[in-house]
């Protein structure tokens, strides 16, 4: 059975309406084209260089992205100015002083815009406000970082070269110690005195530390000295009284200086008078002579025959 013309130019153009729906809505779905009709509002950001962001680059905020770049313009003498088409639903969430850079999606990816920090403290932005910026670096900043870094590494290896071939020839201070076996055999010399030295001291905090625990110790002598005032105030007046004798002492001698500076007295006289040190010397001799007469008297004395019959009794009772 055939179909007028009239009906089958209806349903052709029924499936192709329905065909133009289905391509809007996935044209729509899959550029995300429906954010299109959103309300959105304009975020400002004065910029020194871009690095290359253009018109319709992404904005991401705490990893969502939240709008579009709108438009780039030459601001001022050299700076740059950046309008942000962002979602209104996102404006609370956005703060005042809140900063934006400039980054990458990816290493090597396009450009897009990055909204971070902010405080609390601070309300949310309004339409038309303007956002601090962050200065980043460039790739080429980076490059010309490690281009001077390279260098700086490049002259630190040439000196550590220079030093290493000093060393090794034996010039300077660390050369010499490490080449020199006379310098390296005085330096182990001074560490074995400086062991002993440490042995020896290690000895006399023991002997210190034996001497202390005896001052703990009851009834030593210097545990007395230390803790019985008894024994204290005893050596305290023992040597107030050694302080006194040492005075009159010192007192005596200063007498005796005295009197011998003094030639009236009597040791003046034996000291500076010829005639008494003669008479003086005139006596002993007497005294000498008379000592050496009684002992030939007693010697003939033990000879004599009544004397003679006692000393032979004595001197073999001492032989018995």
């Amino acid at each position: 059975m055939n179909q007028s013309p009239n009906k089958r130019a209806i349903m052709v153009g029924v499936f192709v309406l329905l065909g133009v729906i289905f391509l809007l809505g996935g044209i729509l779905t899959i550029g995300n084209l429906h954010k299109t009709f959103s309300t959105k509002i304009n975020l400002t950001a004065i910029f020194d260089d871009v690095n290359g962001l253009q018109q319709g680059n992404n904005i991401w905020f705490s990893g969502v992205k939240i709008g579009t770049v709108k438009r780039v313009q030459f601001y001022g003498e050299s700076q740059v100015r950046v309008v942000m088409n962002i979602d209104e639903k996102s404006q609370q969430y956005i703060r005042k002083d809140a900063k934006v850079k400039v980054s990458s999606d990816g290493f090597i990816g396009n450009k897009i815009l990055v909204i971070y920090a902010g405080s609390a403290s601070a309300g949310s932005v309004y339409d038309e406000d303007t956002l601090n910026v962050e200065k980043t670096f460039t790739s080429e900043d980076m490059i010309n970082t490690l281009q001077a870094n390279n260098t700086n590494i490049l002259a630190i290896t040439g000196d550590f070269k220079s030093i290493s071939k000093k060393i090794s020839d034996g010039q300077g201070t660390i050369g010499m110690l490490i080449n020199d076996a006379s310098i390296y055999n005085n330096i182990a010399a001074t560490s074995t005195s400086l062991k002993n030295a440490s042995d020896k001291a290690q000895g006399l905090v023991a002997s210190l530390n034996t001497f202390t625990s005896k001052l703990n110790k009851k009834g030593t002598l210097v545990n007395d000295l230390v803790s019985d005032t008894i024994v204290f105030n005893s050596f305290k007046s023992t040597i107030k009284e050694l302080n006194q004798i040492a005075d009159t002492a010192a007192f005596f001698m200063s007498d005796l200086k005295a009197d011998l500076k003094n030639q009236k007295s009597p040791a003046g006289i034996l000291l500076h008078d010829e005639e008494a040190g003669m008479s003086l010397k005139a006596m002993i001799k007497n005294l000498e002579r008379g000592s050496f007469k009684l002992d030939e008297d007693l010697e003939g004395l033990q000879h004599s025959f009544p004397m003679k019959r006692y000393f032979k009794k004595k001197i073999k009772a001492e032989k018995q």
